[in-house]
């Protein structure tokens, strides 16, 4: 953000995400959604022919899988839909969709991935060929040998399990990558991309928008004076404060060393008042204790808005909240100042 003052710049994250996964929301861990692989692995049997539906089951259902049946292409597709399996076994010909375009239609549609297996009587390479390239993983001739199916469903298996695991891990790594490690508040770059958006809604919708730059008093003196780790506990414990008092439609971050953002909407400038006076005077009244000394602190605050008409400026919403800041610091400190 070009507001931002250079010692508050941090490495660019991932592309941006909601509110309610910045503002703390849990993350499952990558080995939590493996393990819940391994206990319920969903299976798909799509088929018209009652006798091939049965001899699906005799092999799979004692060995513990979950399976649920479809009688045609649109049953597979809803149940497909409603379990999210780990695996699709099809066959090839069907009355009302075609094997070929279930899996078009699964890979169109999966949010994780579906190993999709083939059932056919058809030999012919050209045809197998086609339905690999329309989305399938994996065929099987029919009349099928029970230990070949069970190995293929075991192949298909461990695949959608390392499917899966990345999935969540790349998942955990983006959530990581928009997050201050030390405070767990939304980072600098994850403020940039809410902001943004938030701001350009404000335009469009004819809503207040308002950024409040928060900055720790003397916060030198107190790393000089207590040691680094006190200087953490304050960091902290002025994040909790700001994630307290922070509504979910809004947003709160650190954008660097002692300095944070607060950026609120549908709000008039009485309510932003009230809102950061109430940050201001509880972190005056903390009583922090690190190392069996207590110490208290204080923060300024500089606010600038957006009226809701007009075009916005991002870049200038940010120097006129860091003039007011400057300001605040130049009154004394422990104080909030808006721009003019």
């Amino acid at each position: 953000m070009s507001g931002f003052s250079q010692k508050s710049r941090l490495p660019e994250g991932a592309p941006g995400i909601r509110p309610s996964q910045l503002r703390g929301g849990s993350c499952a861990a990558p080995g939590d959604r493996v393990e819940t692989c391994l206990e319920q692995c969903k299976i798909v049997v799509a088929d018209d022919s009652k006798i091939y539906r049965r001899l699906v089951e005799e092999v799979l259902a004692e060995h513990g899988y979950m399976i649920y049946f479809a009688n045609d292409g649109r049953e597979a597709v809803n149940a497909v839909a409603d379990h999210q399996p780990s695996l699709v076994i099809t066959d090839w010909e069907m009355p009302d969709t075609t094997g070929i375009e279930l899996c078009r239609k699964v890979r169109h549609n999966q949010d994780s991935y579906t190993y999709i297996i083939l059932l056919t009587s058809n030999t012919e390479k050209t045809q197998i060929v086609e339905g690999l390239a329309a989305g399938a993983d994996d065929y099987l001739t029919k009349p099928f040998h029970p230990g070949e199916l069970l190995a293929r469903v075991a192949v298909g298996r461990r695949v959608t399990e390392l499917h899966r695991q990345l999935q969540a891990k790349n998942a955990l790594l983006e959530v990581l990558a928009l997050t201050d490690s030390l405070t767990g508040l939304p980072n600098r770059r994850a403020i940039e991309d809410w902001t943004k958006r938030e701001l350009s809604g404000a335009a469009r919708y004819g809503f207040a928008f308002w950024l409040v730059m928060a900055d720790l008093d003397h916060f030198k003196s107190i790393n000089d004076k207590y040691g680094h780790e006190a200087g953490d506990v304050v960091i902290k414990r002025f994040a909790e404060l700001l994630r307290e008092n922070t509504r979910a439609s809004n947003l709160c971050g650190r954008v660097g060393g002692e300095e944070f953002v607060v950026a609120l909407a549908h709000v008039d400038r009485a309510g932003v008042q009230t809102a950061v006076e109430r940050i201001r005077c509880g972190f005056e009244a903390e009583k922090l204790t690190f190392d069996g000394t207590t110490m208290r602190a204080t923060a300024s605050f500089g606010i600038a808005g957006f009226p809701g008409r007009g075009t916005p400026d991002l870049d200038q919403i940010l120097r006129d909240a860091d003039a007011a800041l400057y300001t605040a610091k130049h009154k004394g400190r422990n104080r909030i100042e808006f721009a003019s």
